[in-house]
C-alpha cells in the first residue's frame, strides 16, 4: 500500500505539473519535448537540443534490448519526447506513465500527428502503484522524475518488479552529492516542491538489494551548474513572453529560483547521472 508520505508527493507533483504557469514555463524553455537535464557540448546550445541529447545517450547504454518486440516503460514521461525517440527510432512500444493529465493530452496529440499513437500508450498514474503484472518489459526509463516520489524504495521496487528477468532498469535524476549537506538543501528542495533528495549512494545500494546486478553509473554533474546557466539565460531572453503566457509574478519567482539554484550548483550540493542496471536471472 502506498504510504501518506507518497500521496502527498503524488498530489503535489500532479498540481504543480498540471498548472498552466508551470506548462507554459516549460514548453518554452525546454523546447516543448523533453523536461529534464541536458548533457551540453557547448554553450550556445539550445535546452531542447542538450535534453534531447540525454535521451539519446541513454537509448544508446540500452539499444542491444530495443526492437519492434520491445516493451518499455516510461516513468513520469512528461511530454512524451524521449518516449517518441524510442517508439520511432527503434520501433519498440512504449507505455507511458505520468501523473500529469495536462501533459498526458498533449503527449497523446502530439503523438497523433506524428504517427506514433499506435506505439506509444500513455497512461495516466504514480509510479507508486505501476497498473501492470510483474515482468511485463523488458526495459524501464525515467529521466528526472524519481525526485517527486515521496518514497523511492517502493517506487524502484515497483519499477524493479515490472521488470522482466533480465531486463534493462536505465534512469536519470537529480539528486544530493553523496557527501554534500541535505539541510543545506532544504530551501532548494522546498522551491522544486519535493521533500528531499537521493543521493547515488542510496540508488546503488536499493538496487543492489532489489536483485538488480552491475548498475552502472556515469556521474554527469558537470552539466548541472551549465544547464541551470542556460535556464536562466532562456528565461531573461523570454521574460515579456513568459510574462504575457505565464504572469509577471512567475517569472519574478523563477529568476529567484534560478539564482538559488547557481547557489546550490557552485557550492557543489548536487548531483546528476545515467544509471544503468540489469535484473537479476533467478
Amino acid at each position: 500500500m502506498t504510504s501518506d508520505t507518497a500521496h502527498r508527493a503524488d498530489g503535489t507533483a500532479r498540481t504543480f505539473y498540471n498548472t498552466p504557469e508551470t506548462d507554459e514555463f516549460y514548453r518554452l524553455t525546454w523546447g516543448g519535448e523533453n523536461i529534464h537535464l541536458g548533457i551540453y557540448r557547448d554553450g550556445d546550445e539550445t535546452i531542447r537540443q542538450a535534453a534531447q541529447r540525454t535521451v539519446e545517450s541513454a537509448a544508446r547504454s540500452v539499444e542491444e534490448e530495443l526492437d519492434e518486440a520491445s516493451a518499455v516503460l516510461d516513468l513520469g514521461s512528461g511530454f512524451g519526447g524521449a518516449a517518441r525517440h524510442l517508439a520511432s527510432t527503434y520501433g519498440c512500444r512504449v507505455v507511458a506513465l505520468n501523473i500529469s493529465d495536462r501533459q498526458n493530452r498533449g503527449h497523446r496529440a502530439r503523438n497523433l500527428e506524428l504517427g506514433l499513437d499506435s506505439r506509444i500508450q500513455v497512461v495516466t498514474g504514480s509510479f507508486n502503484d505501476i497498473p501492470a503484472a510483474d515482468g511485463s518489459f523488458d526495459v524501464v526509463w525515467s529521466q528526472e522524475a524519481f525526485c517527486h516520489s515521496g518514497d523511492r524504495a517502493r517506487t524502484l521496487a515497483e519499477a524493479v518488479r515490472v521488470l522482466r528477468p533480465g531486463g534493462h532498469l536505465v534512469f536519470t535524476d537529480l539528486m544530493a552529492a553523496s557527501d554534500g549537506d541535505q539541510e543545506a538543501l532544504r530551501p532548494f528542495c522546498e522551491r522544486l516542491r519535493i521533500g528531499d533528495l537521493a543521493t547515488p549512494d542510496f540508488y546503488r545500494a536499493r538496487l543492489a538489494g532489489l536483485g538488480v546486478t552491475a548498475t552502472e553509473f556515469e556521474d554527469l554533474s558537470a552539466h548541472v551548474p551549465v544547464h541551470y546557466a542556460r535556464l536562466q539565460e532562456e528565461v531573461g531572453r523570454r521574460a515579456e513572453e513568459l510574462a504575457d503566457r505565464a504572469g509577471v509574478d512567475q517569472v519574478a519567482r523563477l529568476r529567484t529560483n534560478l539564482d538559488h539554484c547557481l547557489e546550490v550548483c557552485e557550492a557543489g550540493l548536487l548531483s546528476w547521472g545515467l544509471f544503468h542496471g540489469r535484473k537479476a536471472v533467478r
